[in-house]
C-alpha cells in the first residue's frame, strides 16, 4: 500500500516523520547513526523528495536529527545531563555519559579588559587579557560554544596552549593548576545568532543557553569567567545542592 493510501487525512510529510521516529524508538535507527538519503527514503515511503525534506525538517526541529551539510542527516542522541556544580568538568559530564568530549579552537586574541571584566577577575579595566573561543562536541554532536577570558599576564600565549591541548583543564594545568572551582553561575536563554548557529550546526531561531560563570583557584582569586552558549535540545541542565 502506498503512502498516499494510508492513514487518510494525514499529511504524508507526517507519515513520514513519524515512520523515521519509530524507527529511532525501536531502534532501528541509532543514535548517531546516518539516516538513508533523500532518495531512497522517498522511494521506500513512495513520495517525493520535498515530502521527505518537510519531514525531516520537522524531526529536526524536534532535536530528533541532524542534518549536517555535504554528509547527510543523523539521528540526534538523547540529551546530555550536565550538572551545574562547583566543579563542573565538560571533559569529565560528556565522558562519563560514554561519548567523547572534543574541543576545538576557533579563535584567540588579546584585548584590554572592560570594566565588567576587569570586576569579574579582579584586575583593572584595561589589563591585557586573553580571549579564547572554542567549540566543544560530544563525538561528533556540536554542544556549545565557549568564549573564555584570562589574564595575559598569568597565562601568556593561552591560545596556543588551549589549541594543543583541547582542553580548559588541560590548560590551567598546563599553567601549574590543578584545583580550581566555580565560583559563580547565571543561566539565561537567547535565540541562536548567526555565527553561532552555524558553529553549532543550528537552525536559526534556535534557542541557546547562555552561561556565563566565573571559575577560581584554591584560594578564591579569580583565573577565568566564560560565557558558554550551549544547543539547548542538546542538554539539559541539572542544579545539584550542597
Amino acid at each position: 500500500m502506498s503512502m498516499q493510501d494510508a492513514a487518510s487525512g494525514v499529511a504524508l510529510w507526517r507519515q513520514v516523520a513519524d515512520g523515521i521516529e519509530r524507527g529511532i524508538a525501536d531502534g532501528r535507527f541509532a543514535a548517531g547513526e546516518r539516516l538513508p538519503g533523500e532518495t531512497e527514503i522517498a522511494e521506500t515511503y513512495r513520495v517525493n523528495r520535498h515530502t521527505v525534506r518537510r519531514a525531516l525538517a520537522t524531526l529536526a526541529e524536534r532535536g530528533l536529527v541532524r542534518a549536517e551539510r555535504g554528509s547527510g542527516t543523523y539521528v540526534e542522541a538523547p540529551r546530555i545531563a550536565y550538572p551545574l556544580r562547583s566543579r563542573t568538568r565538560f571533559s569529565e559530564i560528556v565522558g562519563a555519559g560514554g561519548r567523547e568530549p572534543r574541543g576545538q579552537l576557533i579563535g584567540a586574541s588579546e584585548e584590554p579588559a572592560t570594566r565588567e571584566l576587569a570586576k569579574q577577575l579582579g584586575l583593572k579595566t584595561g589589563t591585557p587579557l586573553i580571549r579564547i573561543e572554542a567549540l566543544r562536541l560530544a563525538d561528533r554532536t556540536p554542544i556549545c560554544i565557549g568564549t573564555t577570558w584570562l589574564a595575559a599576564a598569568q597565562f601568556p600565549d593561552a591560545g596556543r596552549t588551549y589549541e594543543r591541548v583541547r582542553s580548559m583543564t588541560k590548560l590551567l594545568a598546563h599553567y601549574g593548576i590543578r584545583d580550581y572551582r566555580r565560583a559563580s553561575t547565571r543561566v539565561t536563554a537567547a535565540i541562536v545568532d548567526a555565527t553561532d548557529a552555524i558553529r553549532l550546526d543550528l537552525a536559526l531561531g534556535r534557542p541557546v543557553l547562555v552561561v556565563d560563570s566565573t571559575d577560581v583557584d584554591a584560594s578564591g582569586r579569580p583565573l577565568l569567567t566564560t560565557r558558554a552558549r550551549f544547543a539547548a535540545e542538546r542538554v539539559e541542565f541539572l542544579v545539584e545542592n550542597g
